[in-house]
């Protein structure tokens, strides 16, 4: 939503950063116009030096010249010396300088390139004081009636009465003024670091430019890598020029210029239509959009019952989206149902399966056992046995499966117990006493892991019950520990010790079967204490997933109001 809203930004900000580039254009004119301006002014102040030296020039000697000029000079601030020179270059007259000013030139005058000019015929020259930096001198020719060269009226000007005064209002924040020669030179400035312009275009290449009549608007950095605009004007013919100079207009210097207008406003205005649409989706759409969340969700916890009353009040839209998801619980509901029917129904008949299997085999069993009794041999009676014990664990299975509240599960502890139980009390009555003890871990097993486990028991128990306890009686131990990826049961008697490690008979030939149906294997080791011990090791088999709950009935959460 902000983002769609952005355009307004954008818009605002391509309509003030138009706004800023006729300001910064503006500002540029205004610093070229400032530059001519103050060099009017300065040039205005040297006219009137040029005047006031032709009206001295025939009068500039006799005895009381000196008090004369000594006297003007102390009444123009302007000035700082006024000389008359000779056409031999001597000097005829000079004021006393200004605190303590020094003369325009010492030694032969004659050798200055302001005075040879003069001599050649210009009328007016002006030029740096070589013995006074901080001074300009101006100079004007005087001539006998006829034309001929008389000599030399002379003013020394300081020039900081020529430099422009950058407390005007009319210049940009943050300006400096300089005053330079023809050769770039600067001859006096407000802050010198302003002017020492780093890279090609430099106040050298300018003031060359000047010197030809160009005064182009430049820009430049200074040490420090602030950005500058330049700005000048001839201050008196290819002598001497002012030079200001801003600092450039930098990115966001639309927003200092002028901060309400160009950022703040804009801003508010984002801002206004972000919460107003914000207020106005959260009322009417989203709101309502959470409410069916969270109706969702209950559905994914398998409360199909819920319906969305409260979306009536909803717009149209809304509306439909909740009547839809409505539908869709009724539908689950009624899918629901009919499959719970049908597991129900299909429990039923997989219970009276089981059971009549049970039965079945209770009736093998019985059958196998009157066999038995009529049988003579001993090794038949004993195979015979052996079939009905196998017959019988697998009837276990069945009836514990139909007794359980899951029929595709069965309890490892619970079903250990009575099969080992079933085959001690099935031998009692045939042969001495023989006590049992089982120590079972609880998992939950599927009969397909079930049955081997139960057959290999069988086997393990009924070697024990041949051969450890044939005629004596005895103690018989069943554990079963699960030891993680592990699970490992054992039957171990107390009788005289193993009768044969590496027999193979039909007994541990179904054992080591059993094993390897179980991903495992088994073994027969001598018992601490005496006696031997059965151990079958195999993969614990990963217990069923949970089936899942019905549906159950609630009420739907009221969206916020």
């Amino acid at each position: 939503m902000a983002v769609a809203l952005l355009p307004i930004l954008i818009l605002s900000a391509i309509q003030t950063q138009g706004g800023f580039r006729r300001q910064a254009e503006d500002q540029r004119i205004d610093l070229q116009l400032a530059a001519e301006r103050s060099a009017a002014d300065a040039k205005a102040r040297i006219d009137s030096t040029v005047v006031l030296l032709q009206a001295l020039a025939p009068e500039a000697g006799g005895f009381y010249c000196e008090p004369r000029l000594t006297a003007l000079v102390g009444r123009l601030d302007s000035l700082s010396a006024l000389h008359r020179y000779s056409a031999t270059g001597e000097s005829v007259c000079a004021s006393r300088p200004r605190d303590a000013a020094s003369p325009p030139a010492s030694g032969d005058i004659r050798a200055q390139d302001w005075y040879q000019r003069l001599r050649n015929g210009e009328d007016v020259v002006m030029a740096r004081a070589p013995d006074a930096p901080g001074s300009l001198i101006v100079a004007v020719r005087s001539e006998r009636p006829l034309g001929a060269f008389q000599g030399v009226m002379a003013a020394v000007i300081p020039l900081t009465a020529l430099q422009p005064d950058i407390r005007d209002p009319a210049l940009p924040t943050g300006a400096q003024s300089a005053v330079i020669d023809a050769e770039g030179r600067i001859l006096v400035s407000t802050d010198a670091a302003a002017f020492a312009i780093r890279g090609p275009t430099n106040v050298n290449g300018w003031a060359h430019n000047a010197v030809r009549g160009e005064t182009p608007l430049f820009e430049g950095r200074d040490p420090r890598g602030r950005r500058h605009v330049y700005a000048g004007a001839p201050l008196a013919g290819r002598d001497l020029f002012v030079l200001l100079s801003a600092p450039a207009s930098g990115l966001l210097s639309w927003a200092r210029l002028n901060p309400i207008g160009s950022f703040l406003l804009p801003l508010a205005a984002w801002l206004t239509a972000f919460l107003a649409v914000m207020l106005l989706s959260e009322r009417i759409v989203i709101r309502w959009l959470s409410y069916l969340e969270r109706v969702a969700a209950i559905y994914t916890r398998g409360r199909f019952s819920v319906r969305p009353v409260q979306a009536e009040h909803a717009p149209a839209e809304i509306r439909a989206l909740a009547r839809t998801l409505g539908s869709l619980g009724d539908t689950i509901t009624r899918r629901d149902k009919a499959l719970l029917d049908s597991l129900d129904e299909k429990d039923a008949l997989m219970r009276e399966i089981h059971h009549r299997v049970k039965n079945n085999l209770q009736i093998i069993s019985s059958l196998l056992s009157m066999q038995q009794r009529a049988v003579a041999d001993p090794a038949a009676r004993a195979a015979l046995g052996d079939t009905r014990q196998r017959i019988t664990a697998l009837a276990l299975i069945y009836r514990t499966l139909y007794q359980s509240e899951d029929i595709r599960e069965a309890d490892s502890h619970t079903f250990l117990t009575e099969l080992v139980g079933q085959l001690v009390a099935g031998e009692a009555m045939r042969g001495p006493l023989v006590t049992s003890s089982v120590d079972a871990d609880y998992l939950i097993i599927d009969p397909d892991r079930l049955a081997p486990v139960a057959l290999w028991l069988v086997e393990a128990v009924s070697n024990a019950q041949k051969h450890a306890f044939a005629g004596r009686g005895g103690d018989l131990q069943v554990r079963f520990r699960v030891l993680g990826d592990t699970s490992v049961l054992e039957v171990q008697d107390d009788g005289p010790g193993m009768y044969d490690a590496d027999a193979t008979g039909v007994g541990r030939t179904l054992m080591n079967a059993f094993a390897k149906q179980l991903r495992g294997h088994a073994e027969m080791i001598a018992a601490p204490d005496g006696g031997s011990i059965a151990r079958l090791t195999f993969a614990t088999p990963e217990a069923p997933a949970p089936a899942a709950s019905g549906s159950l009935t609630g009420t739907a959460p009221h969206p916020p109001r």
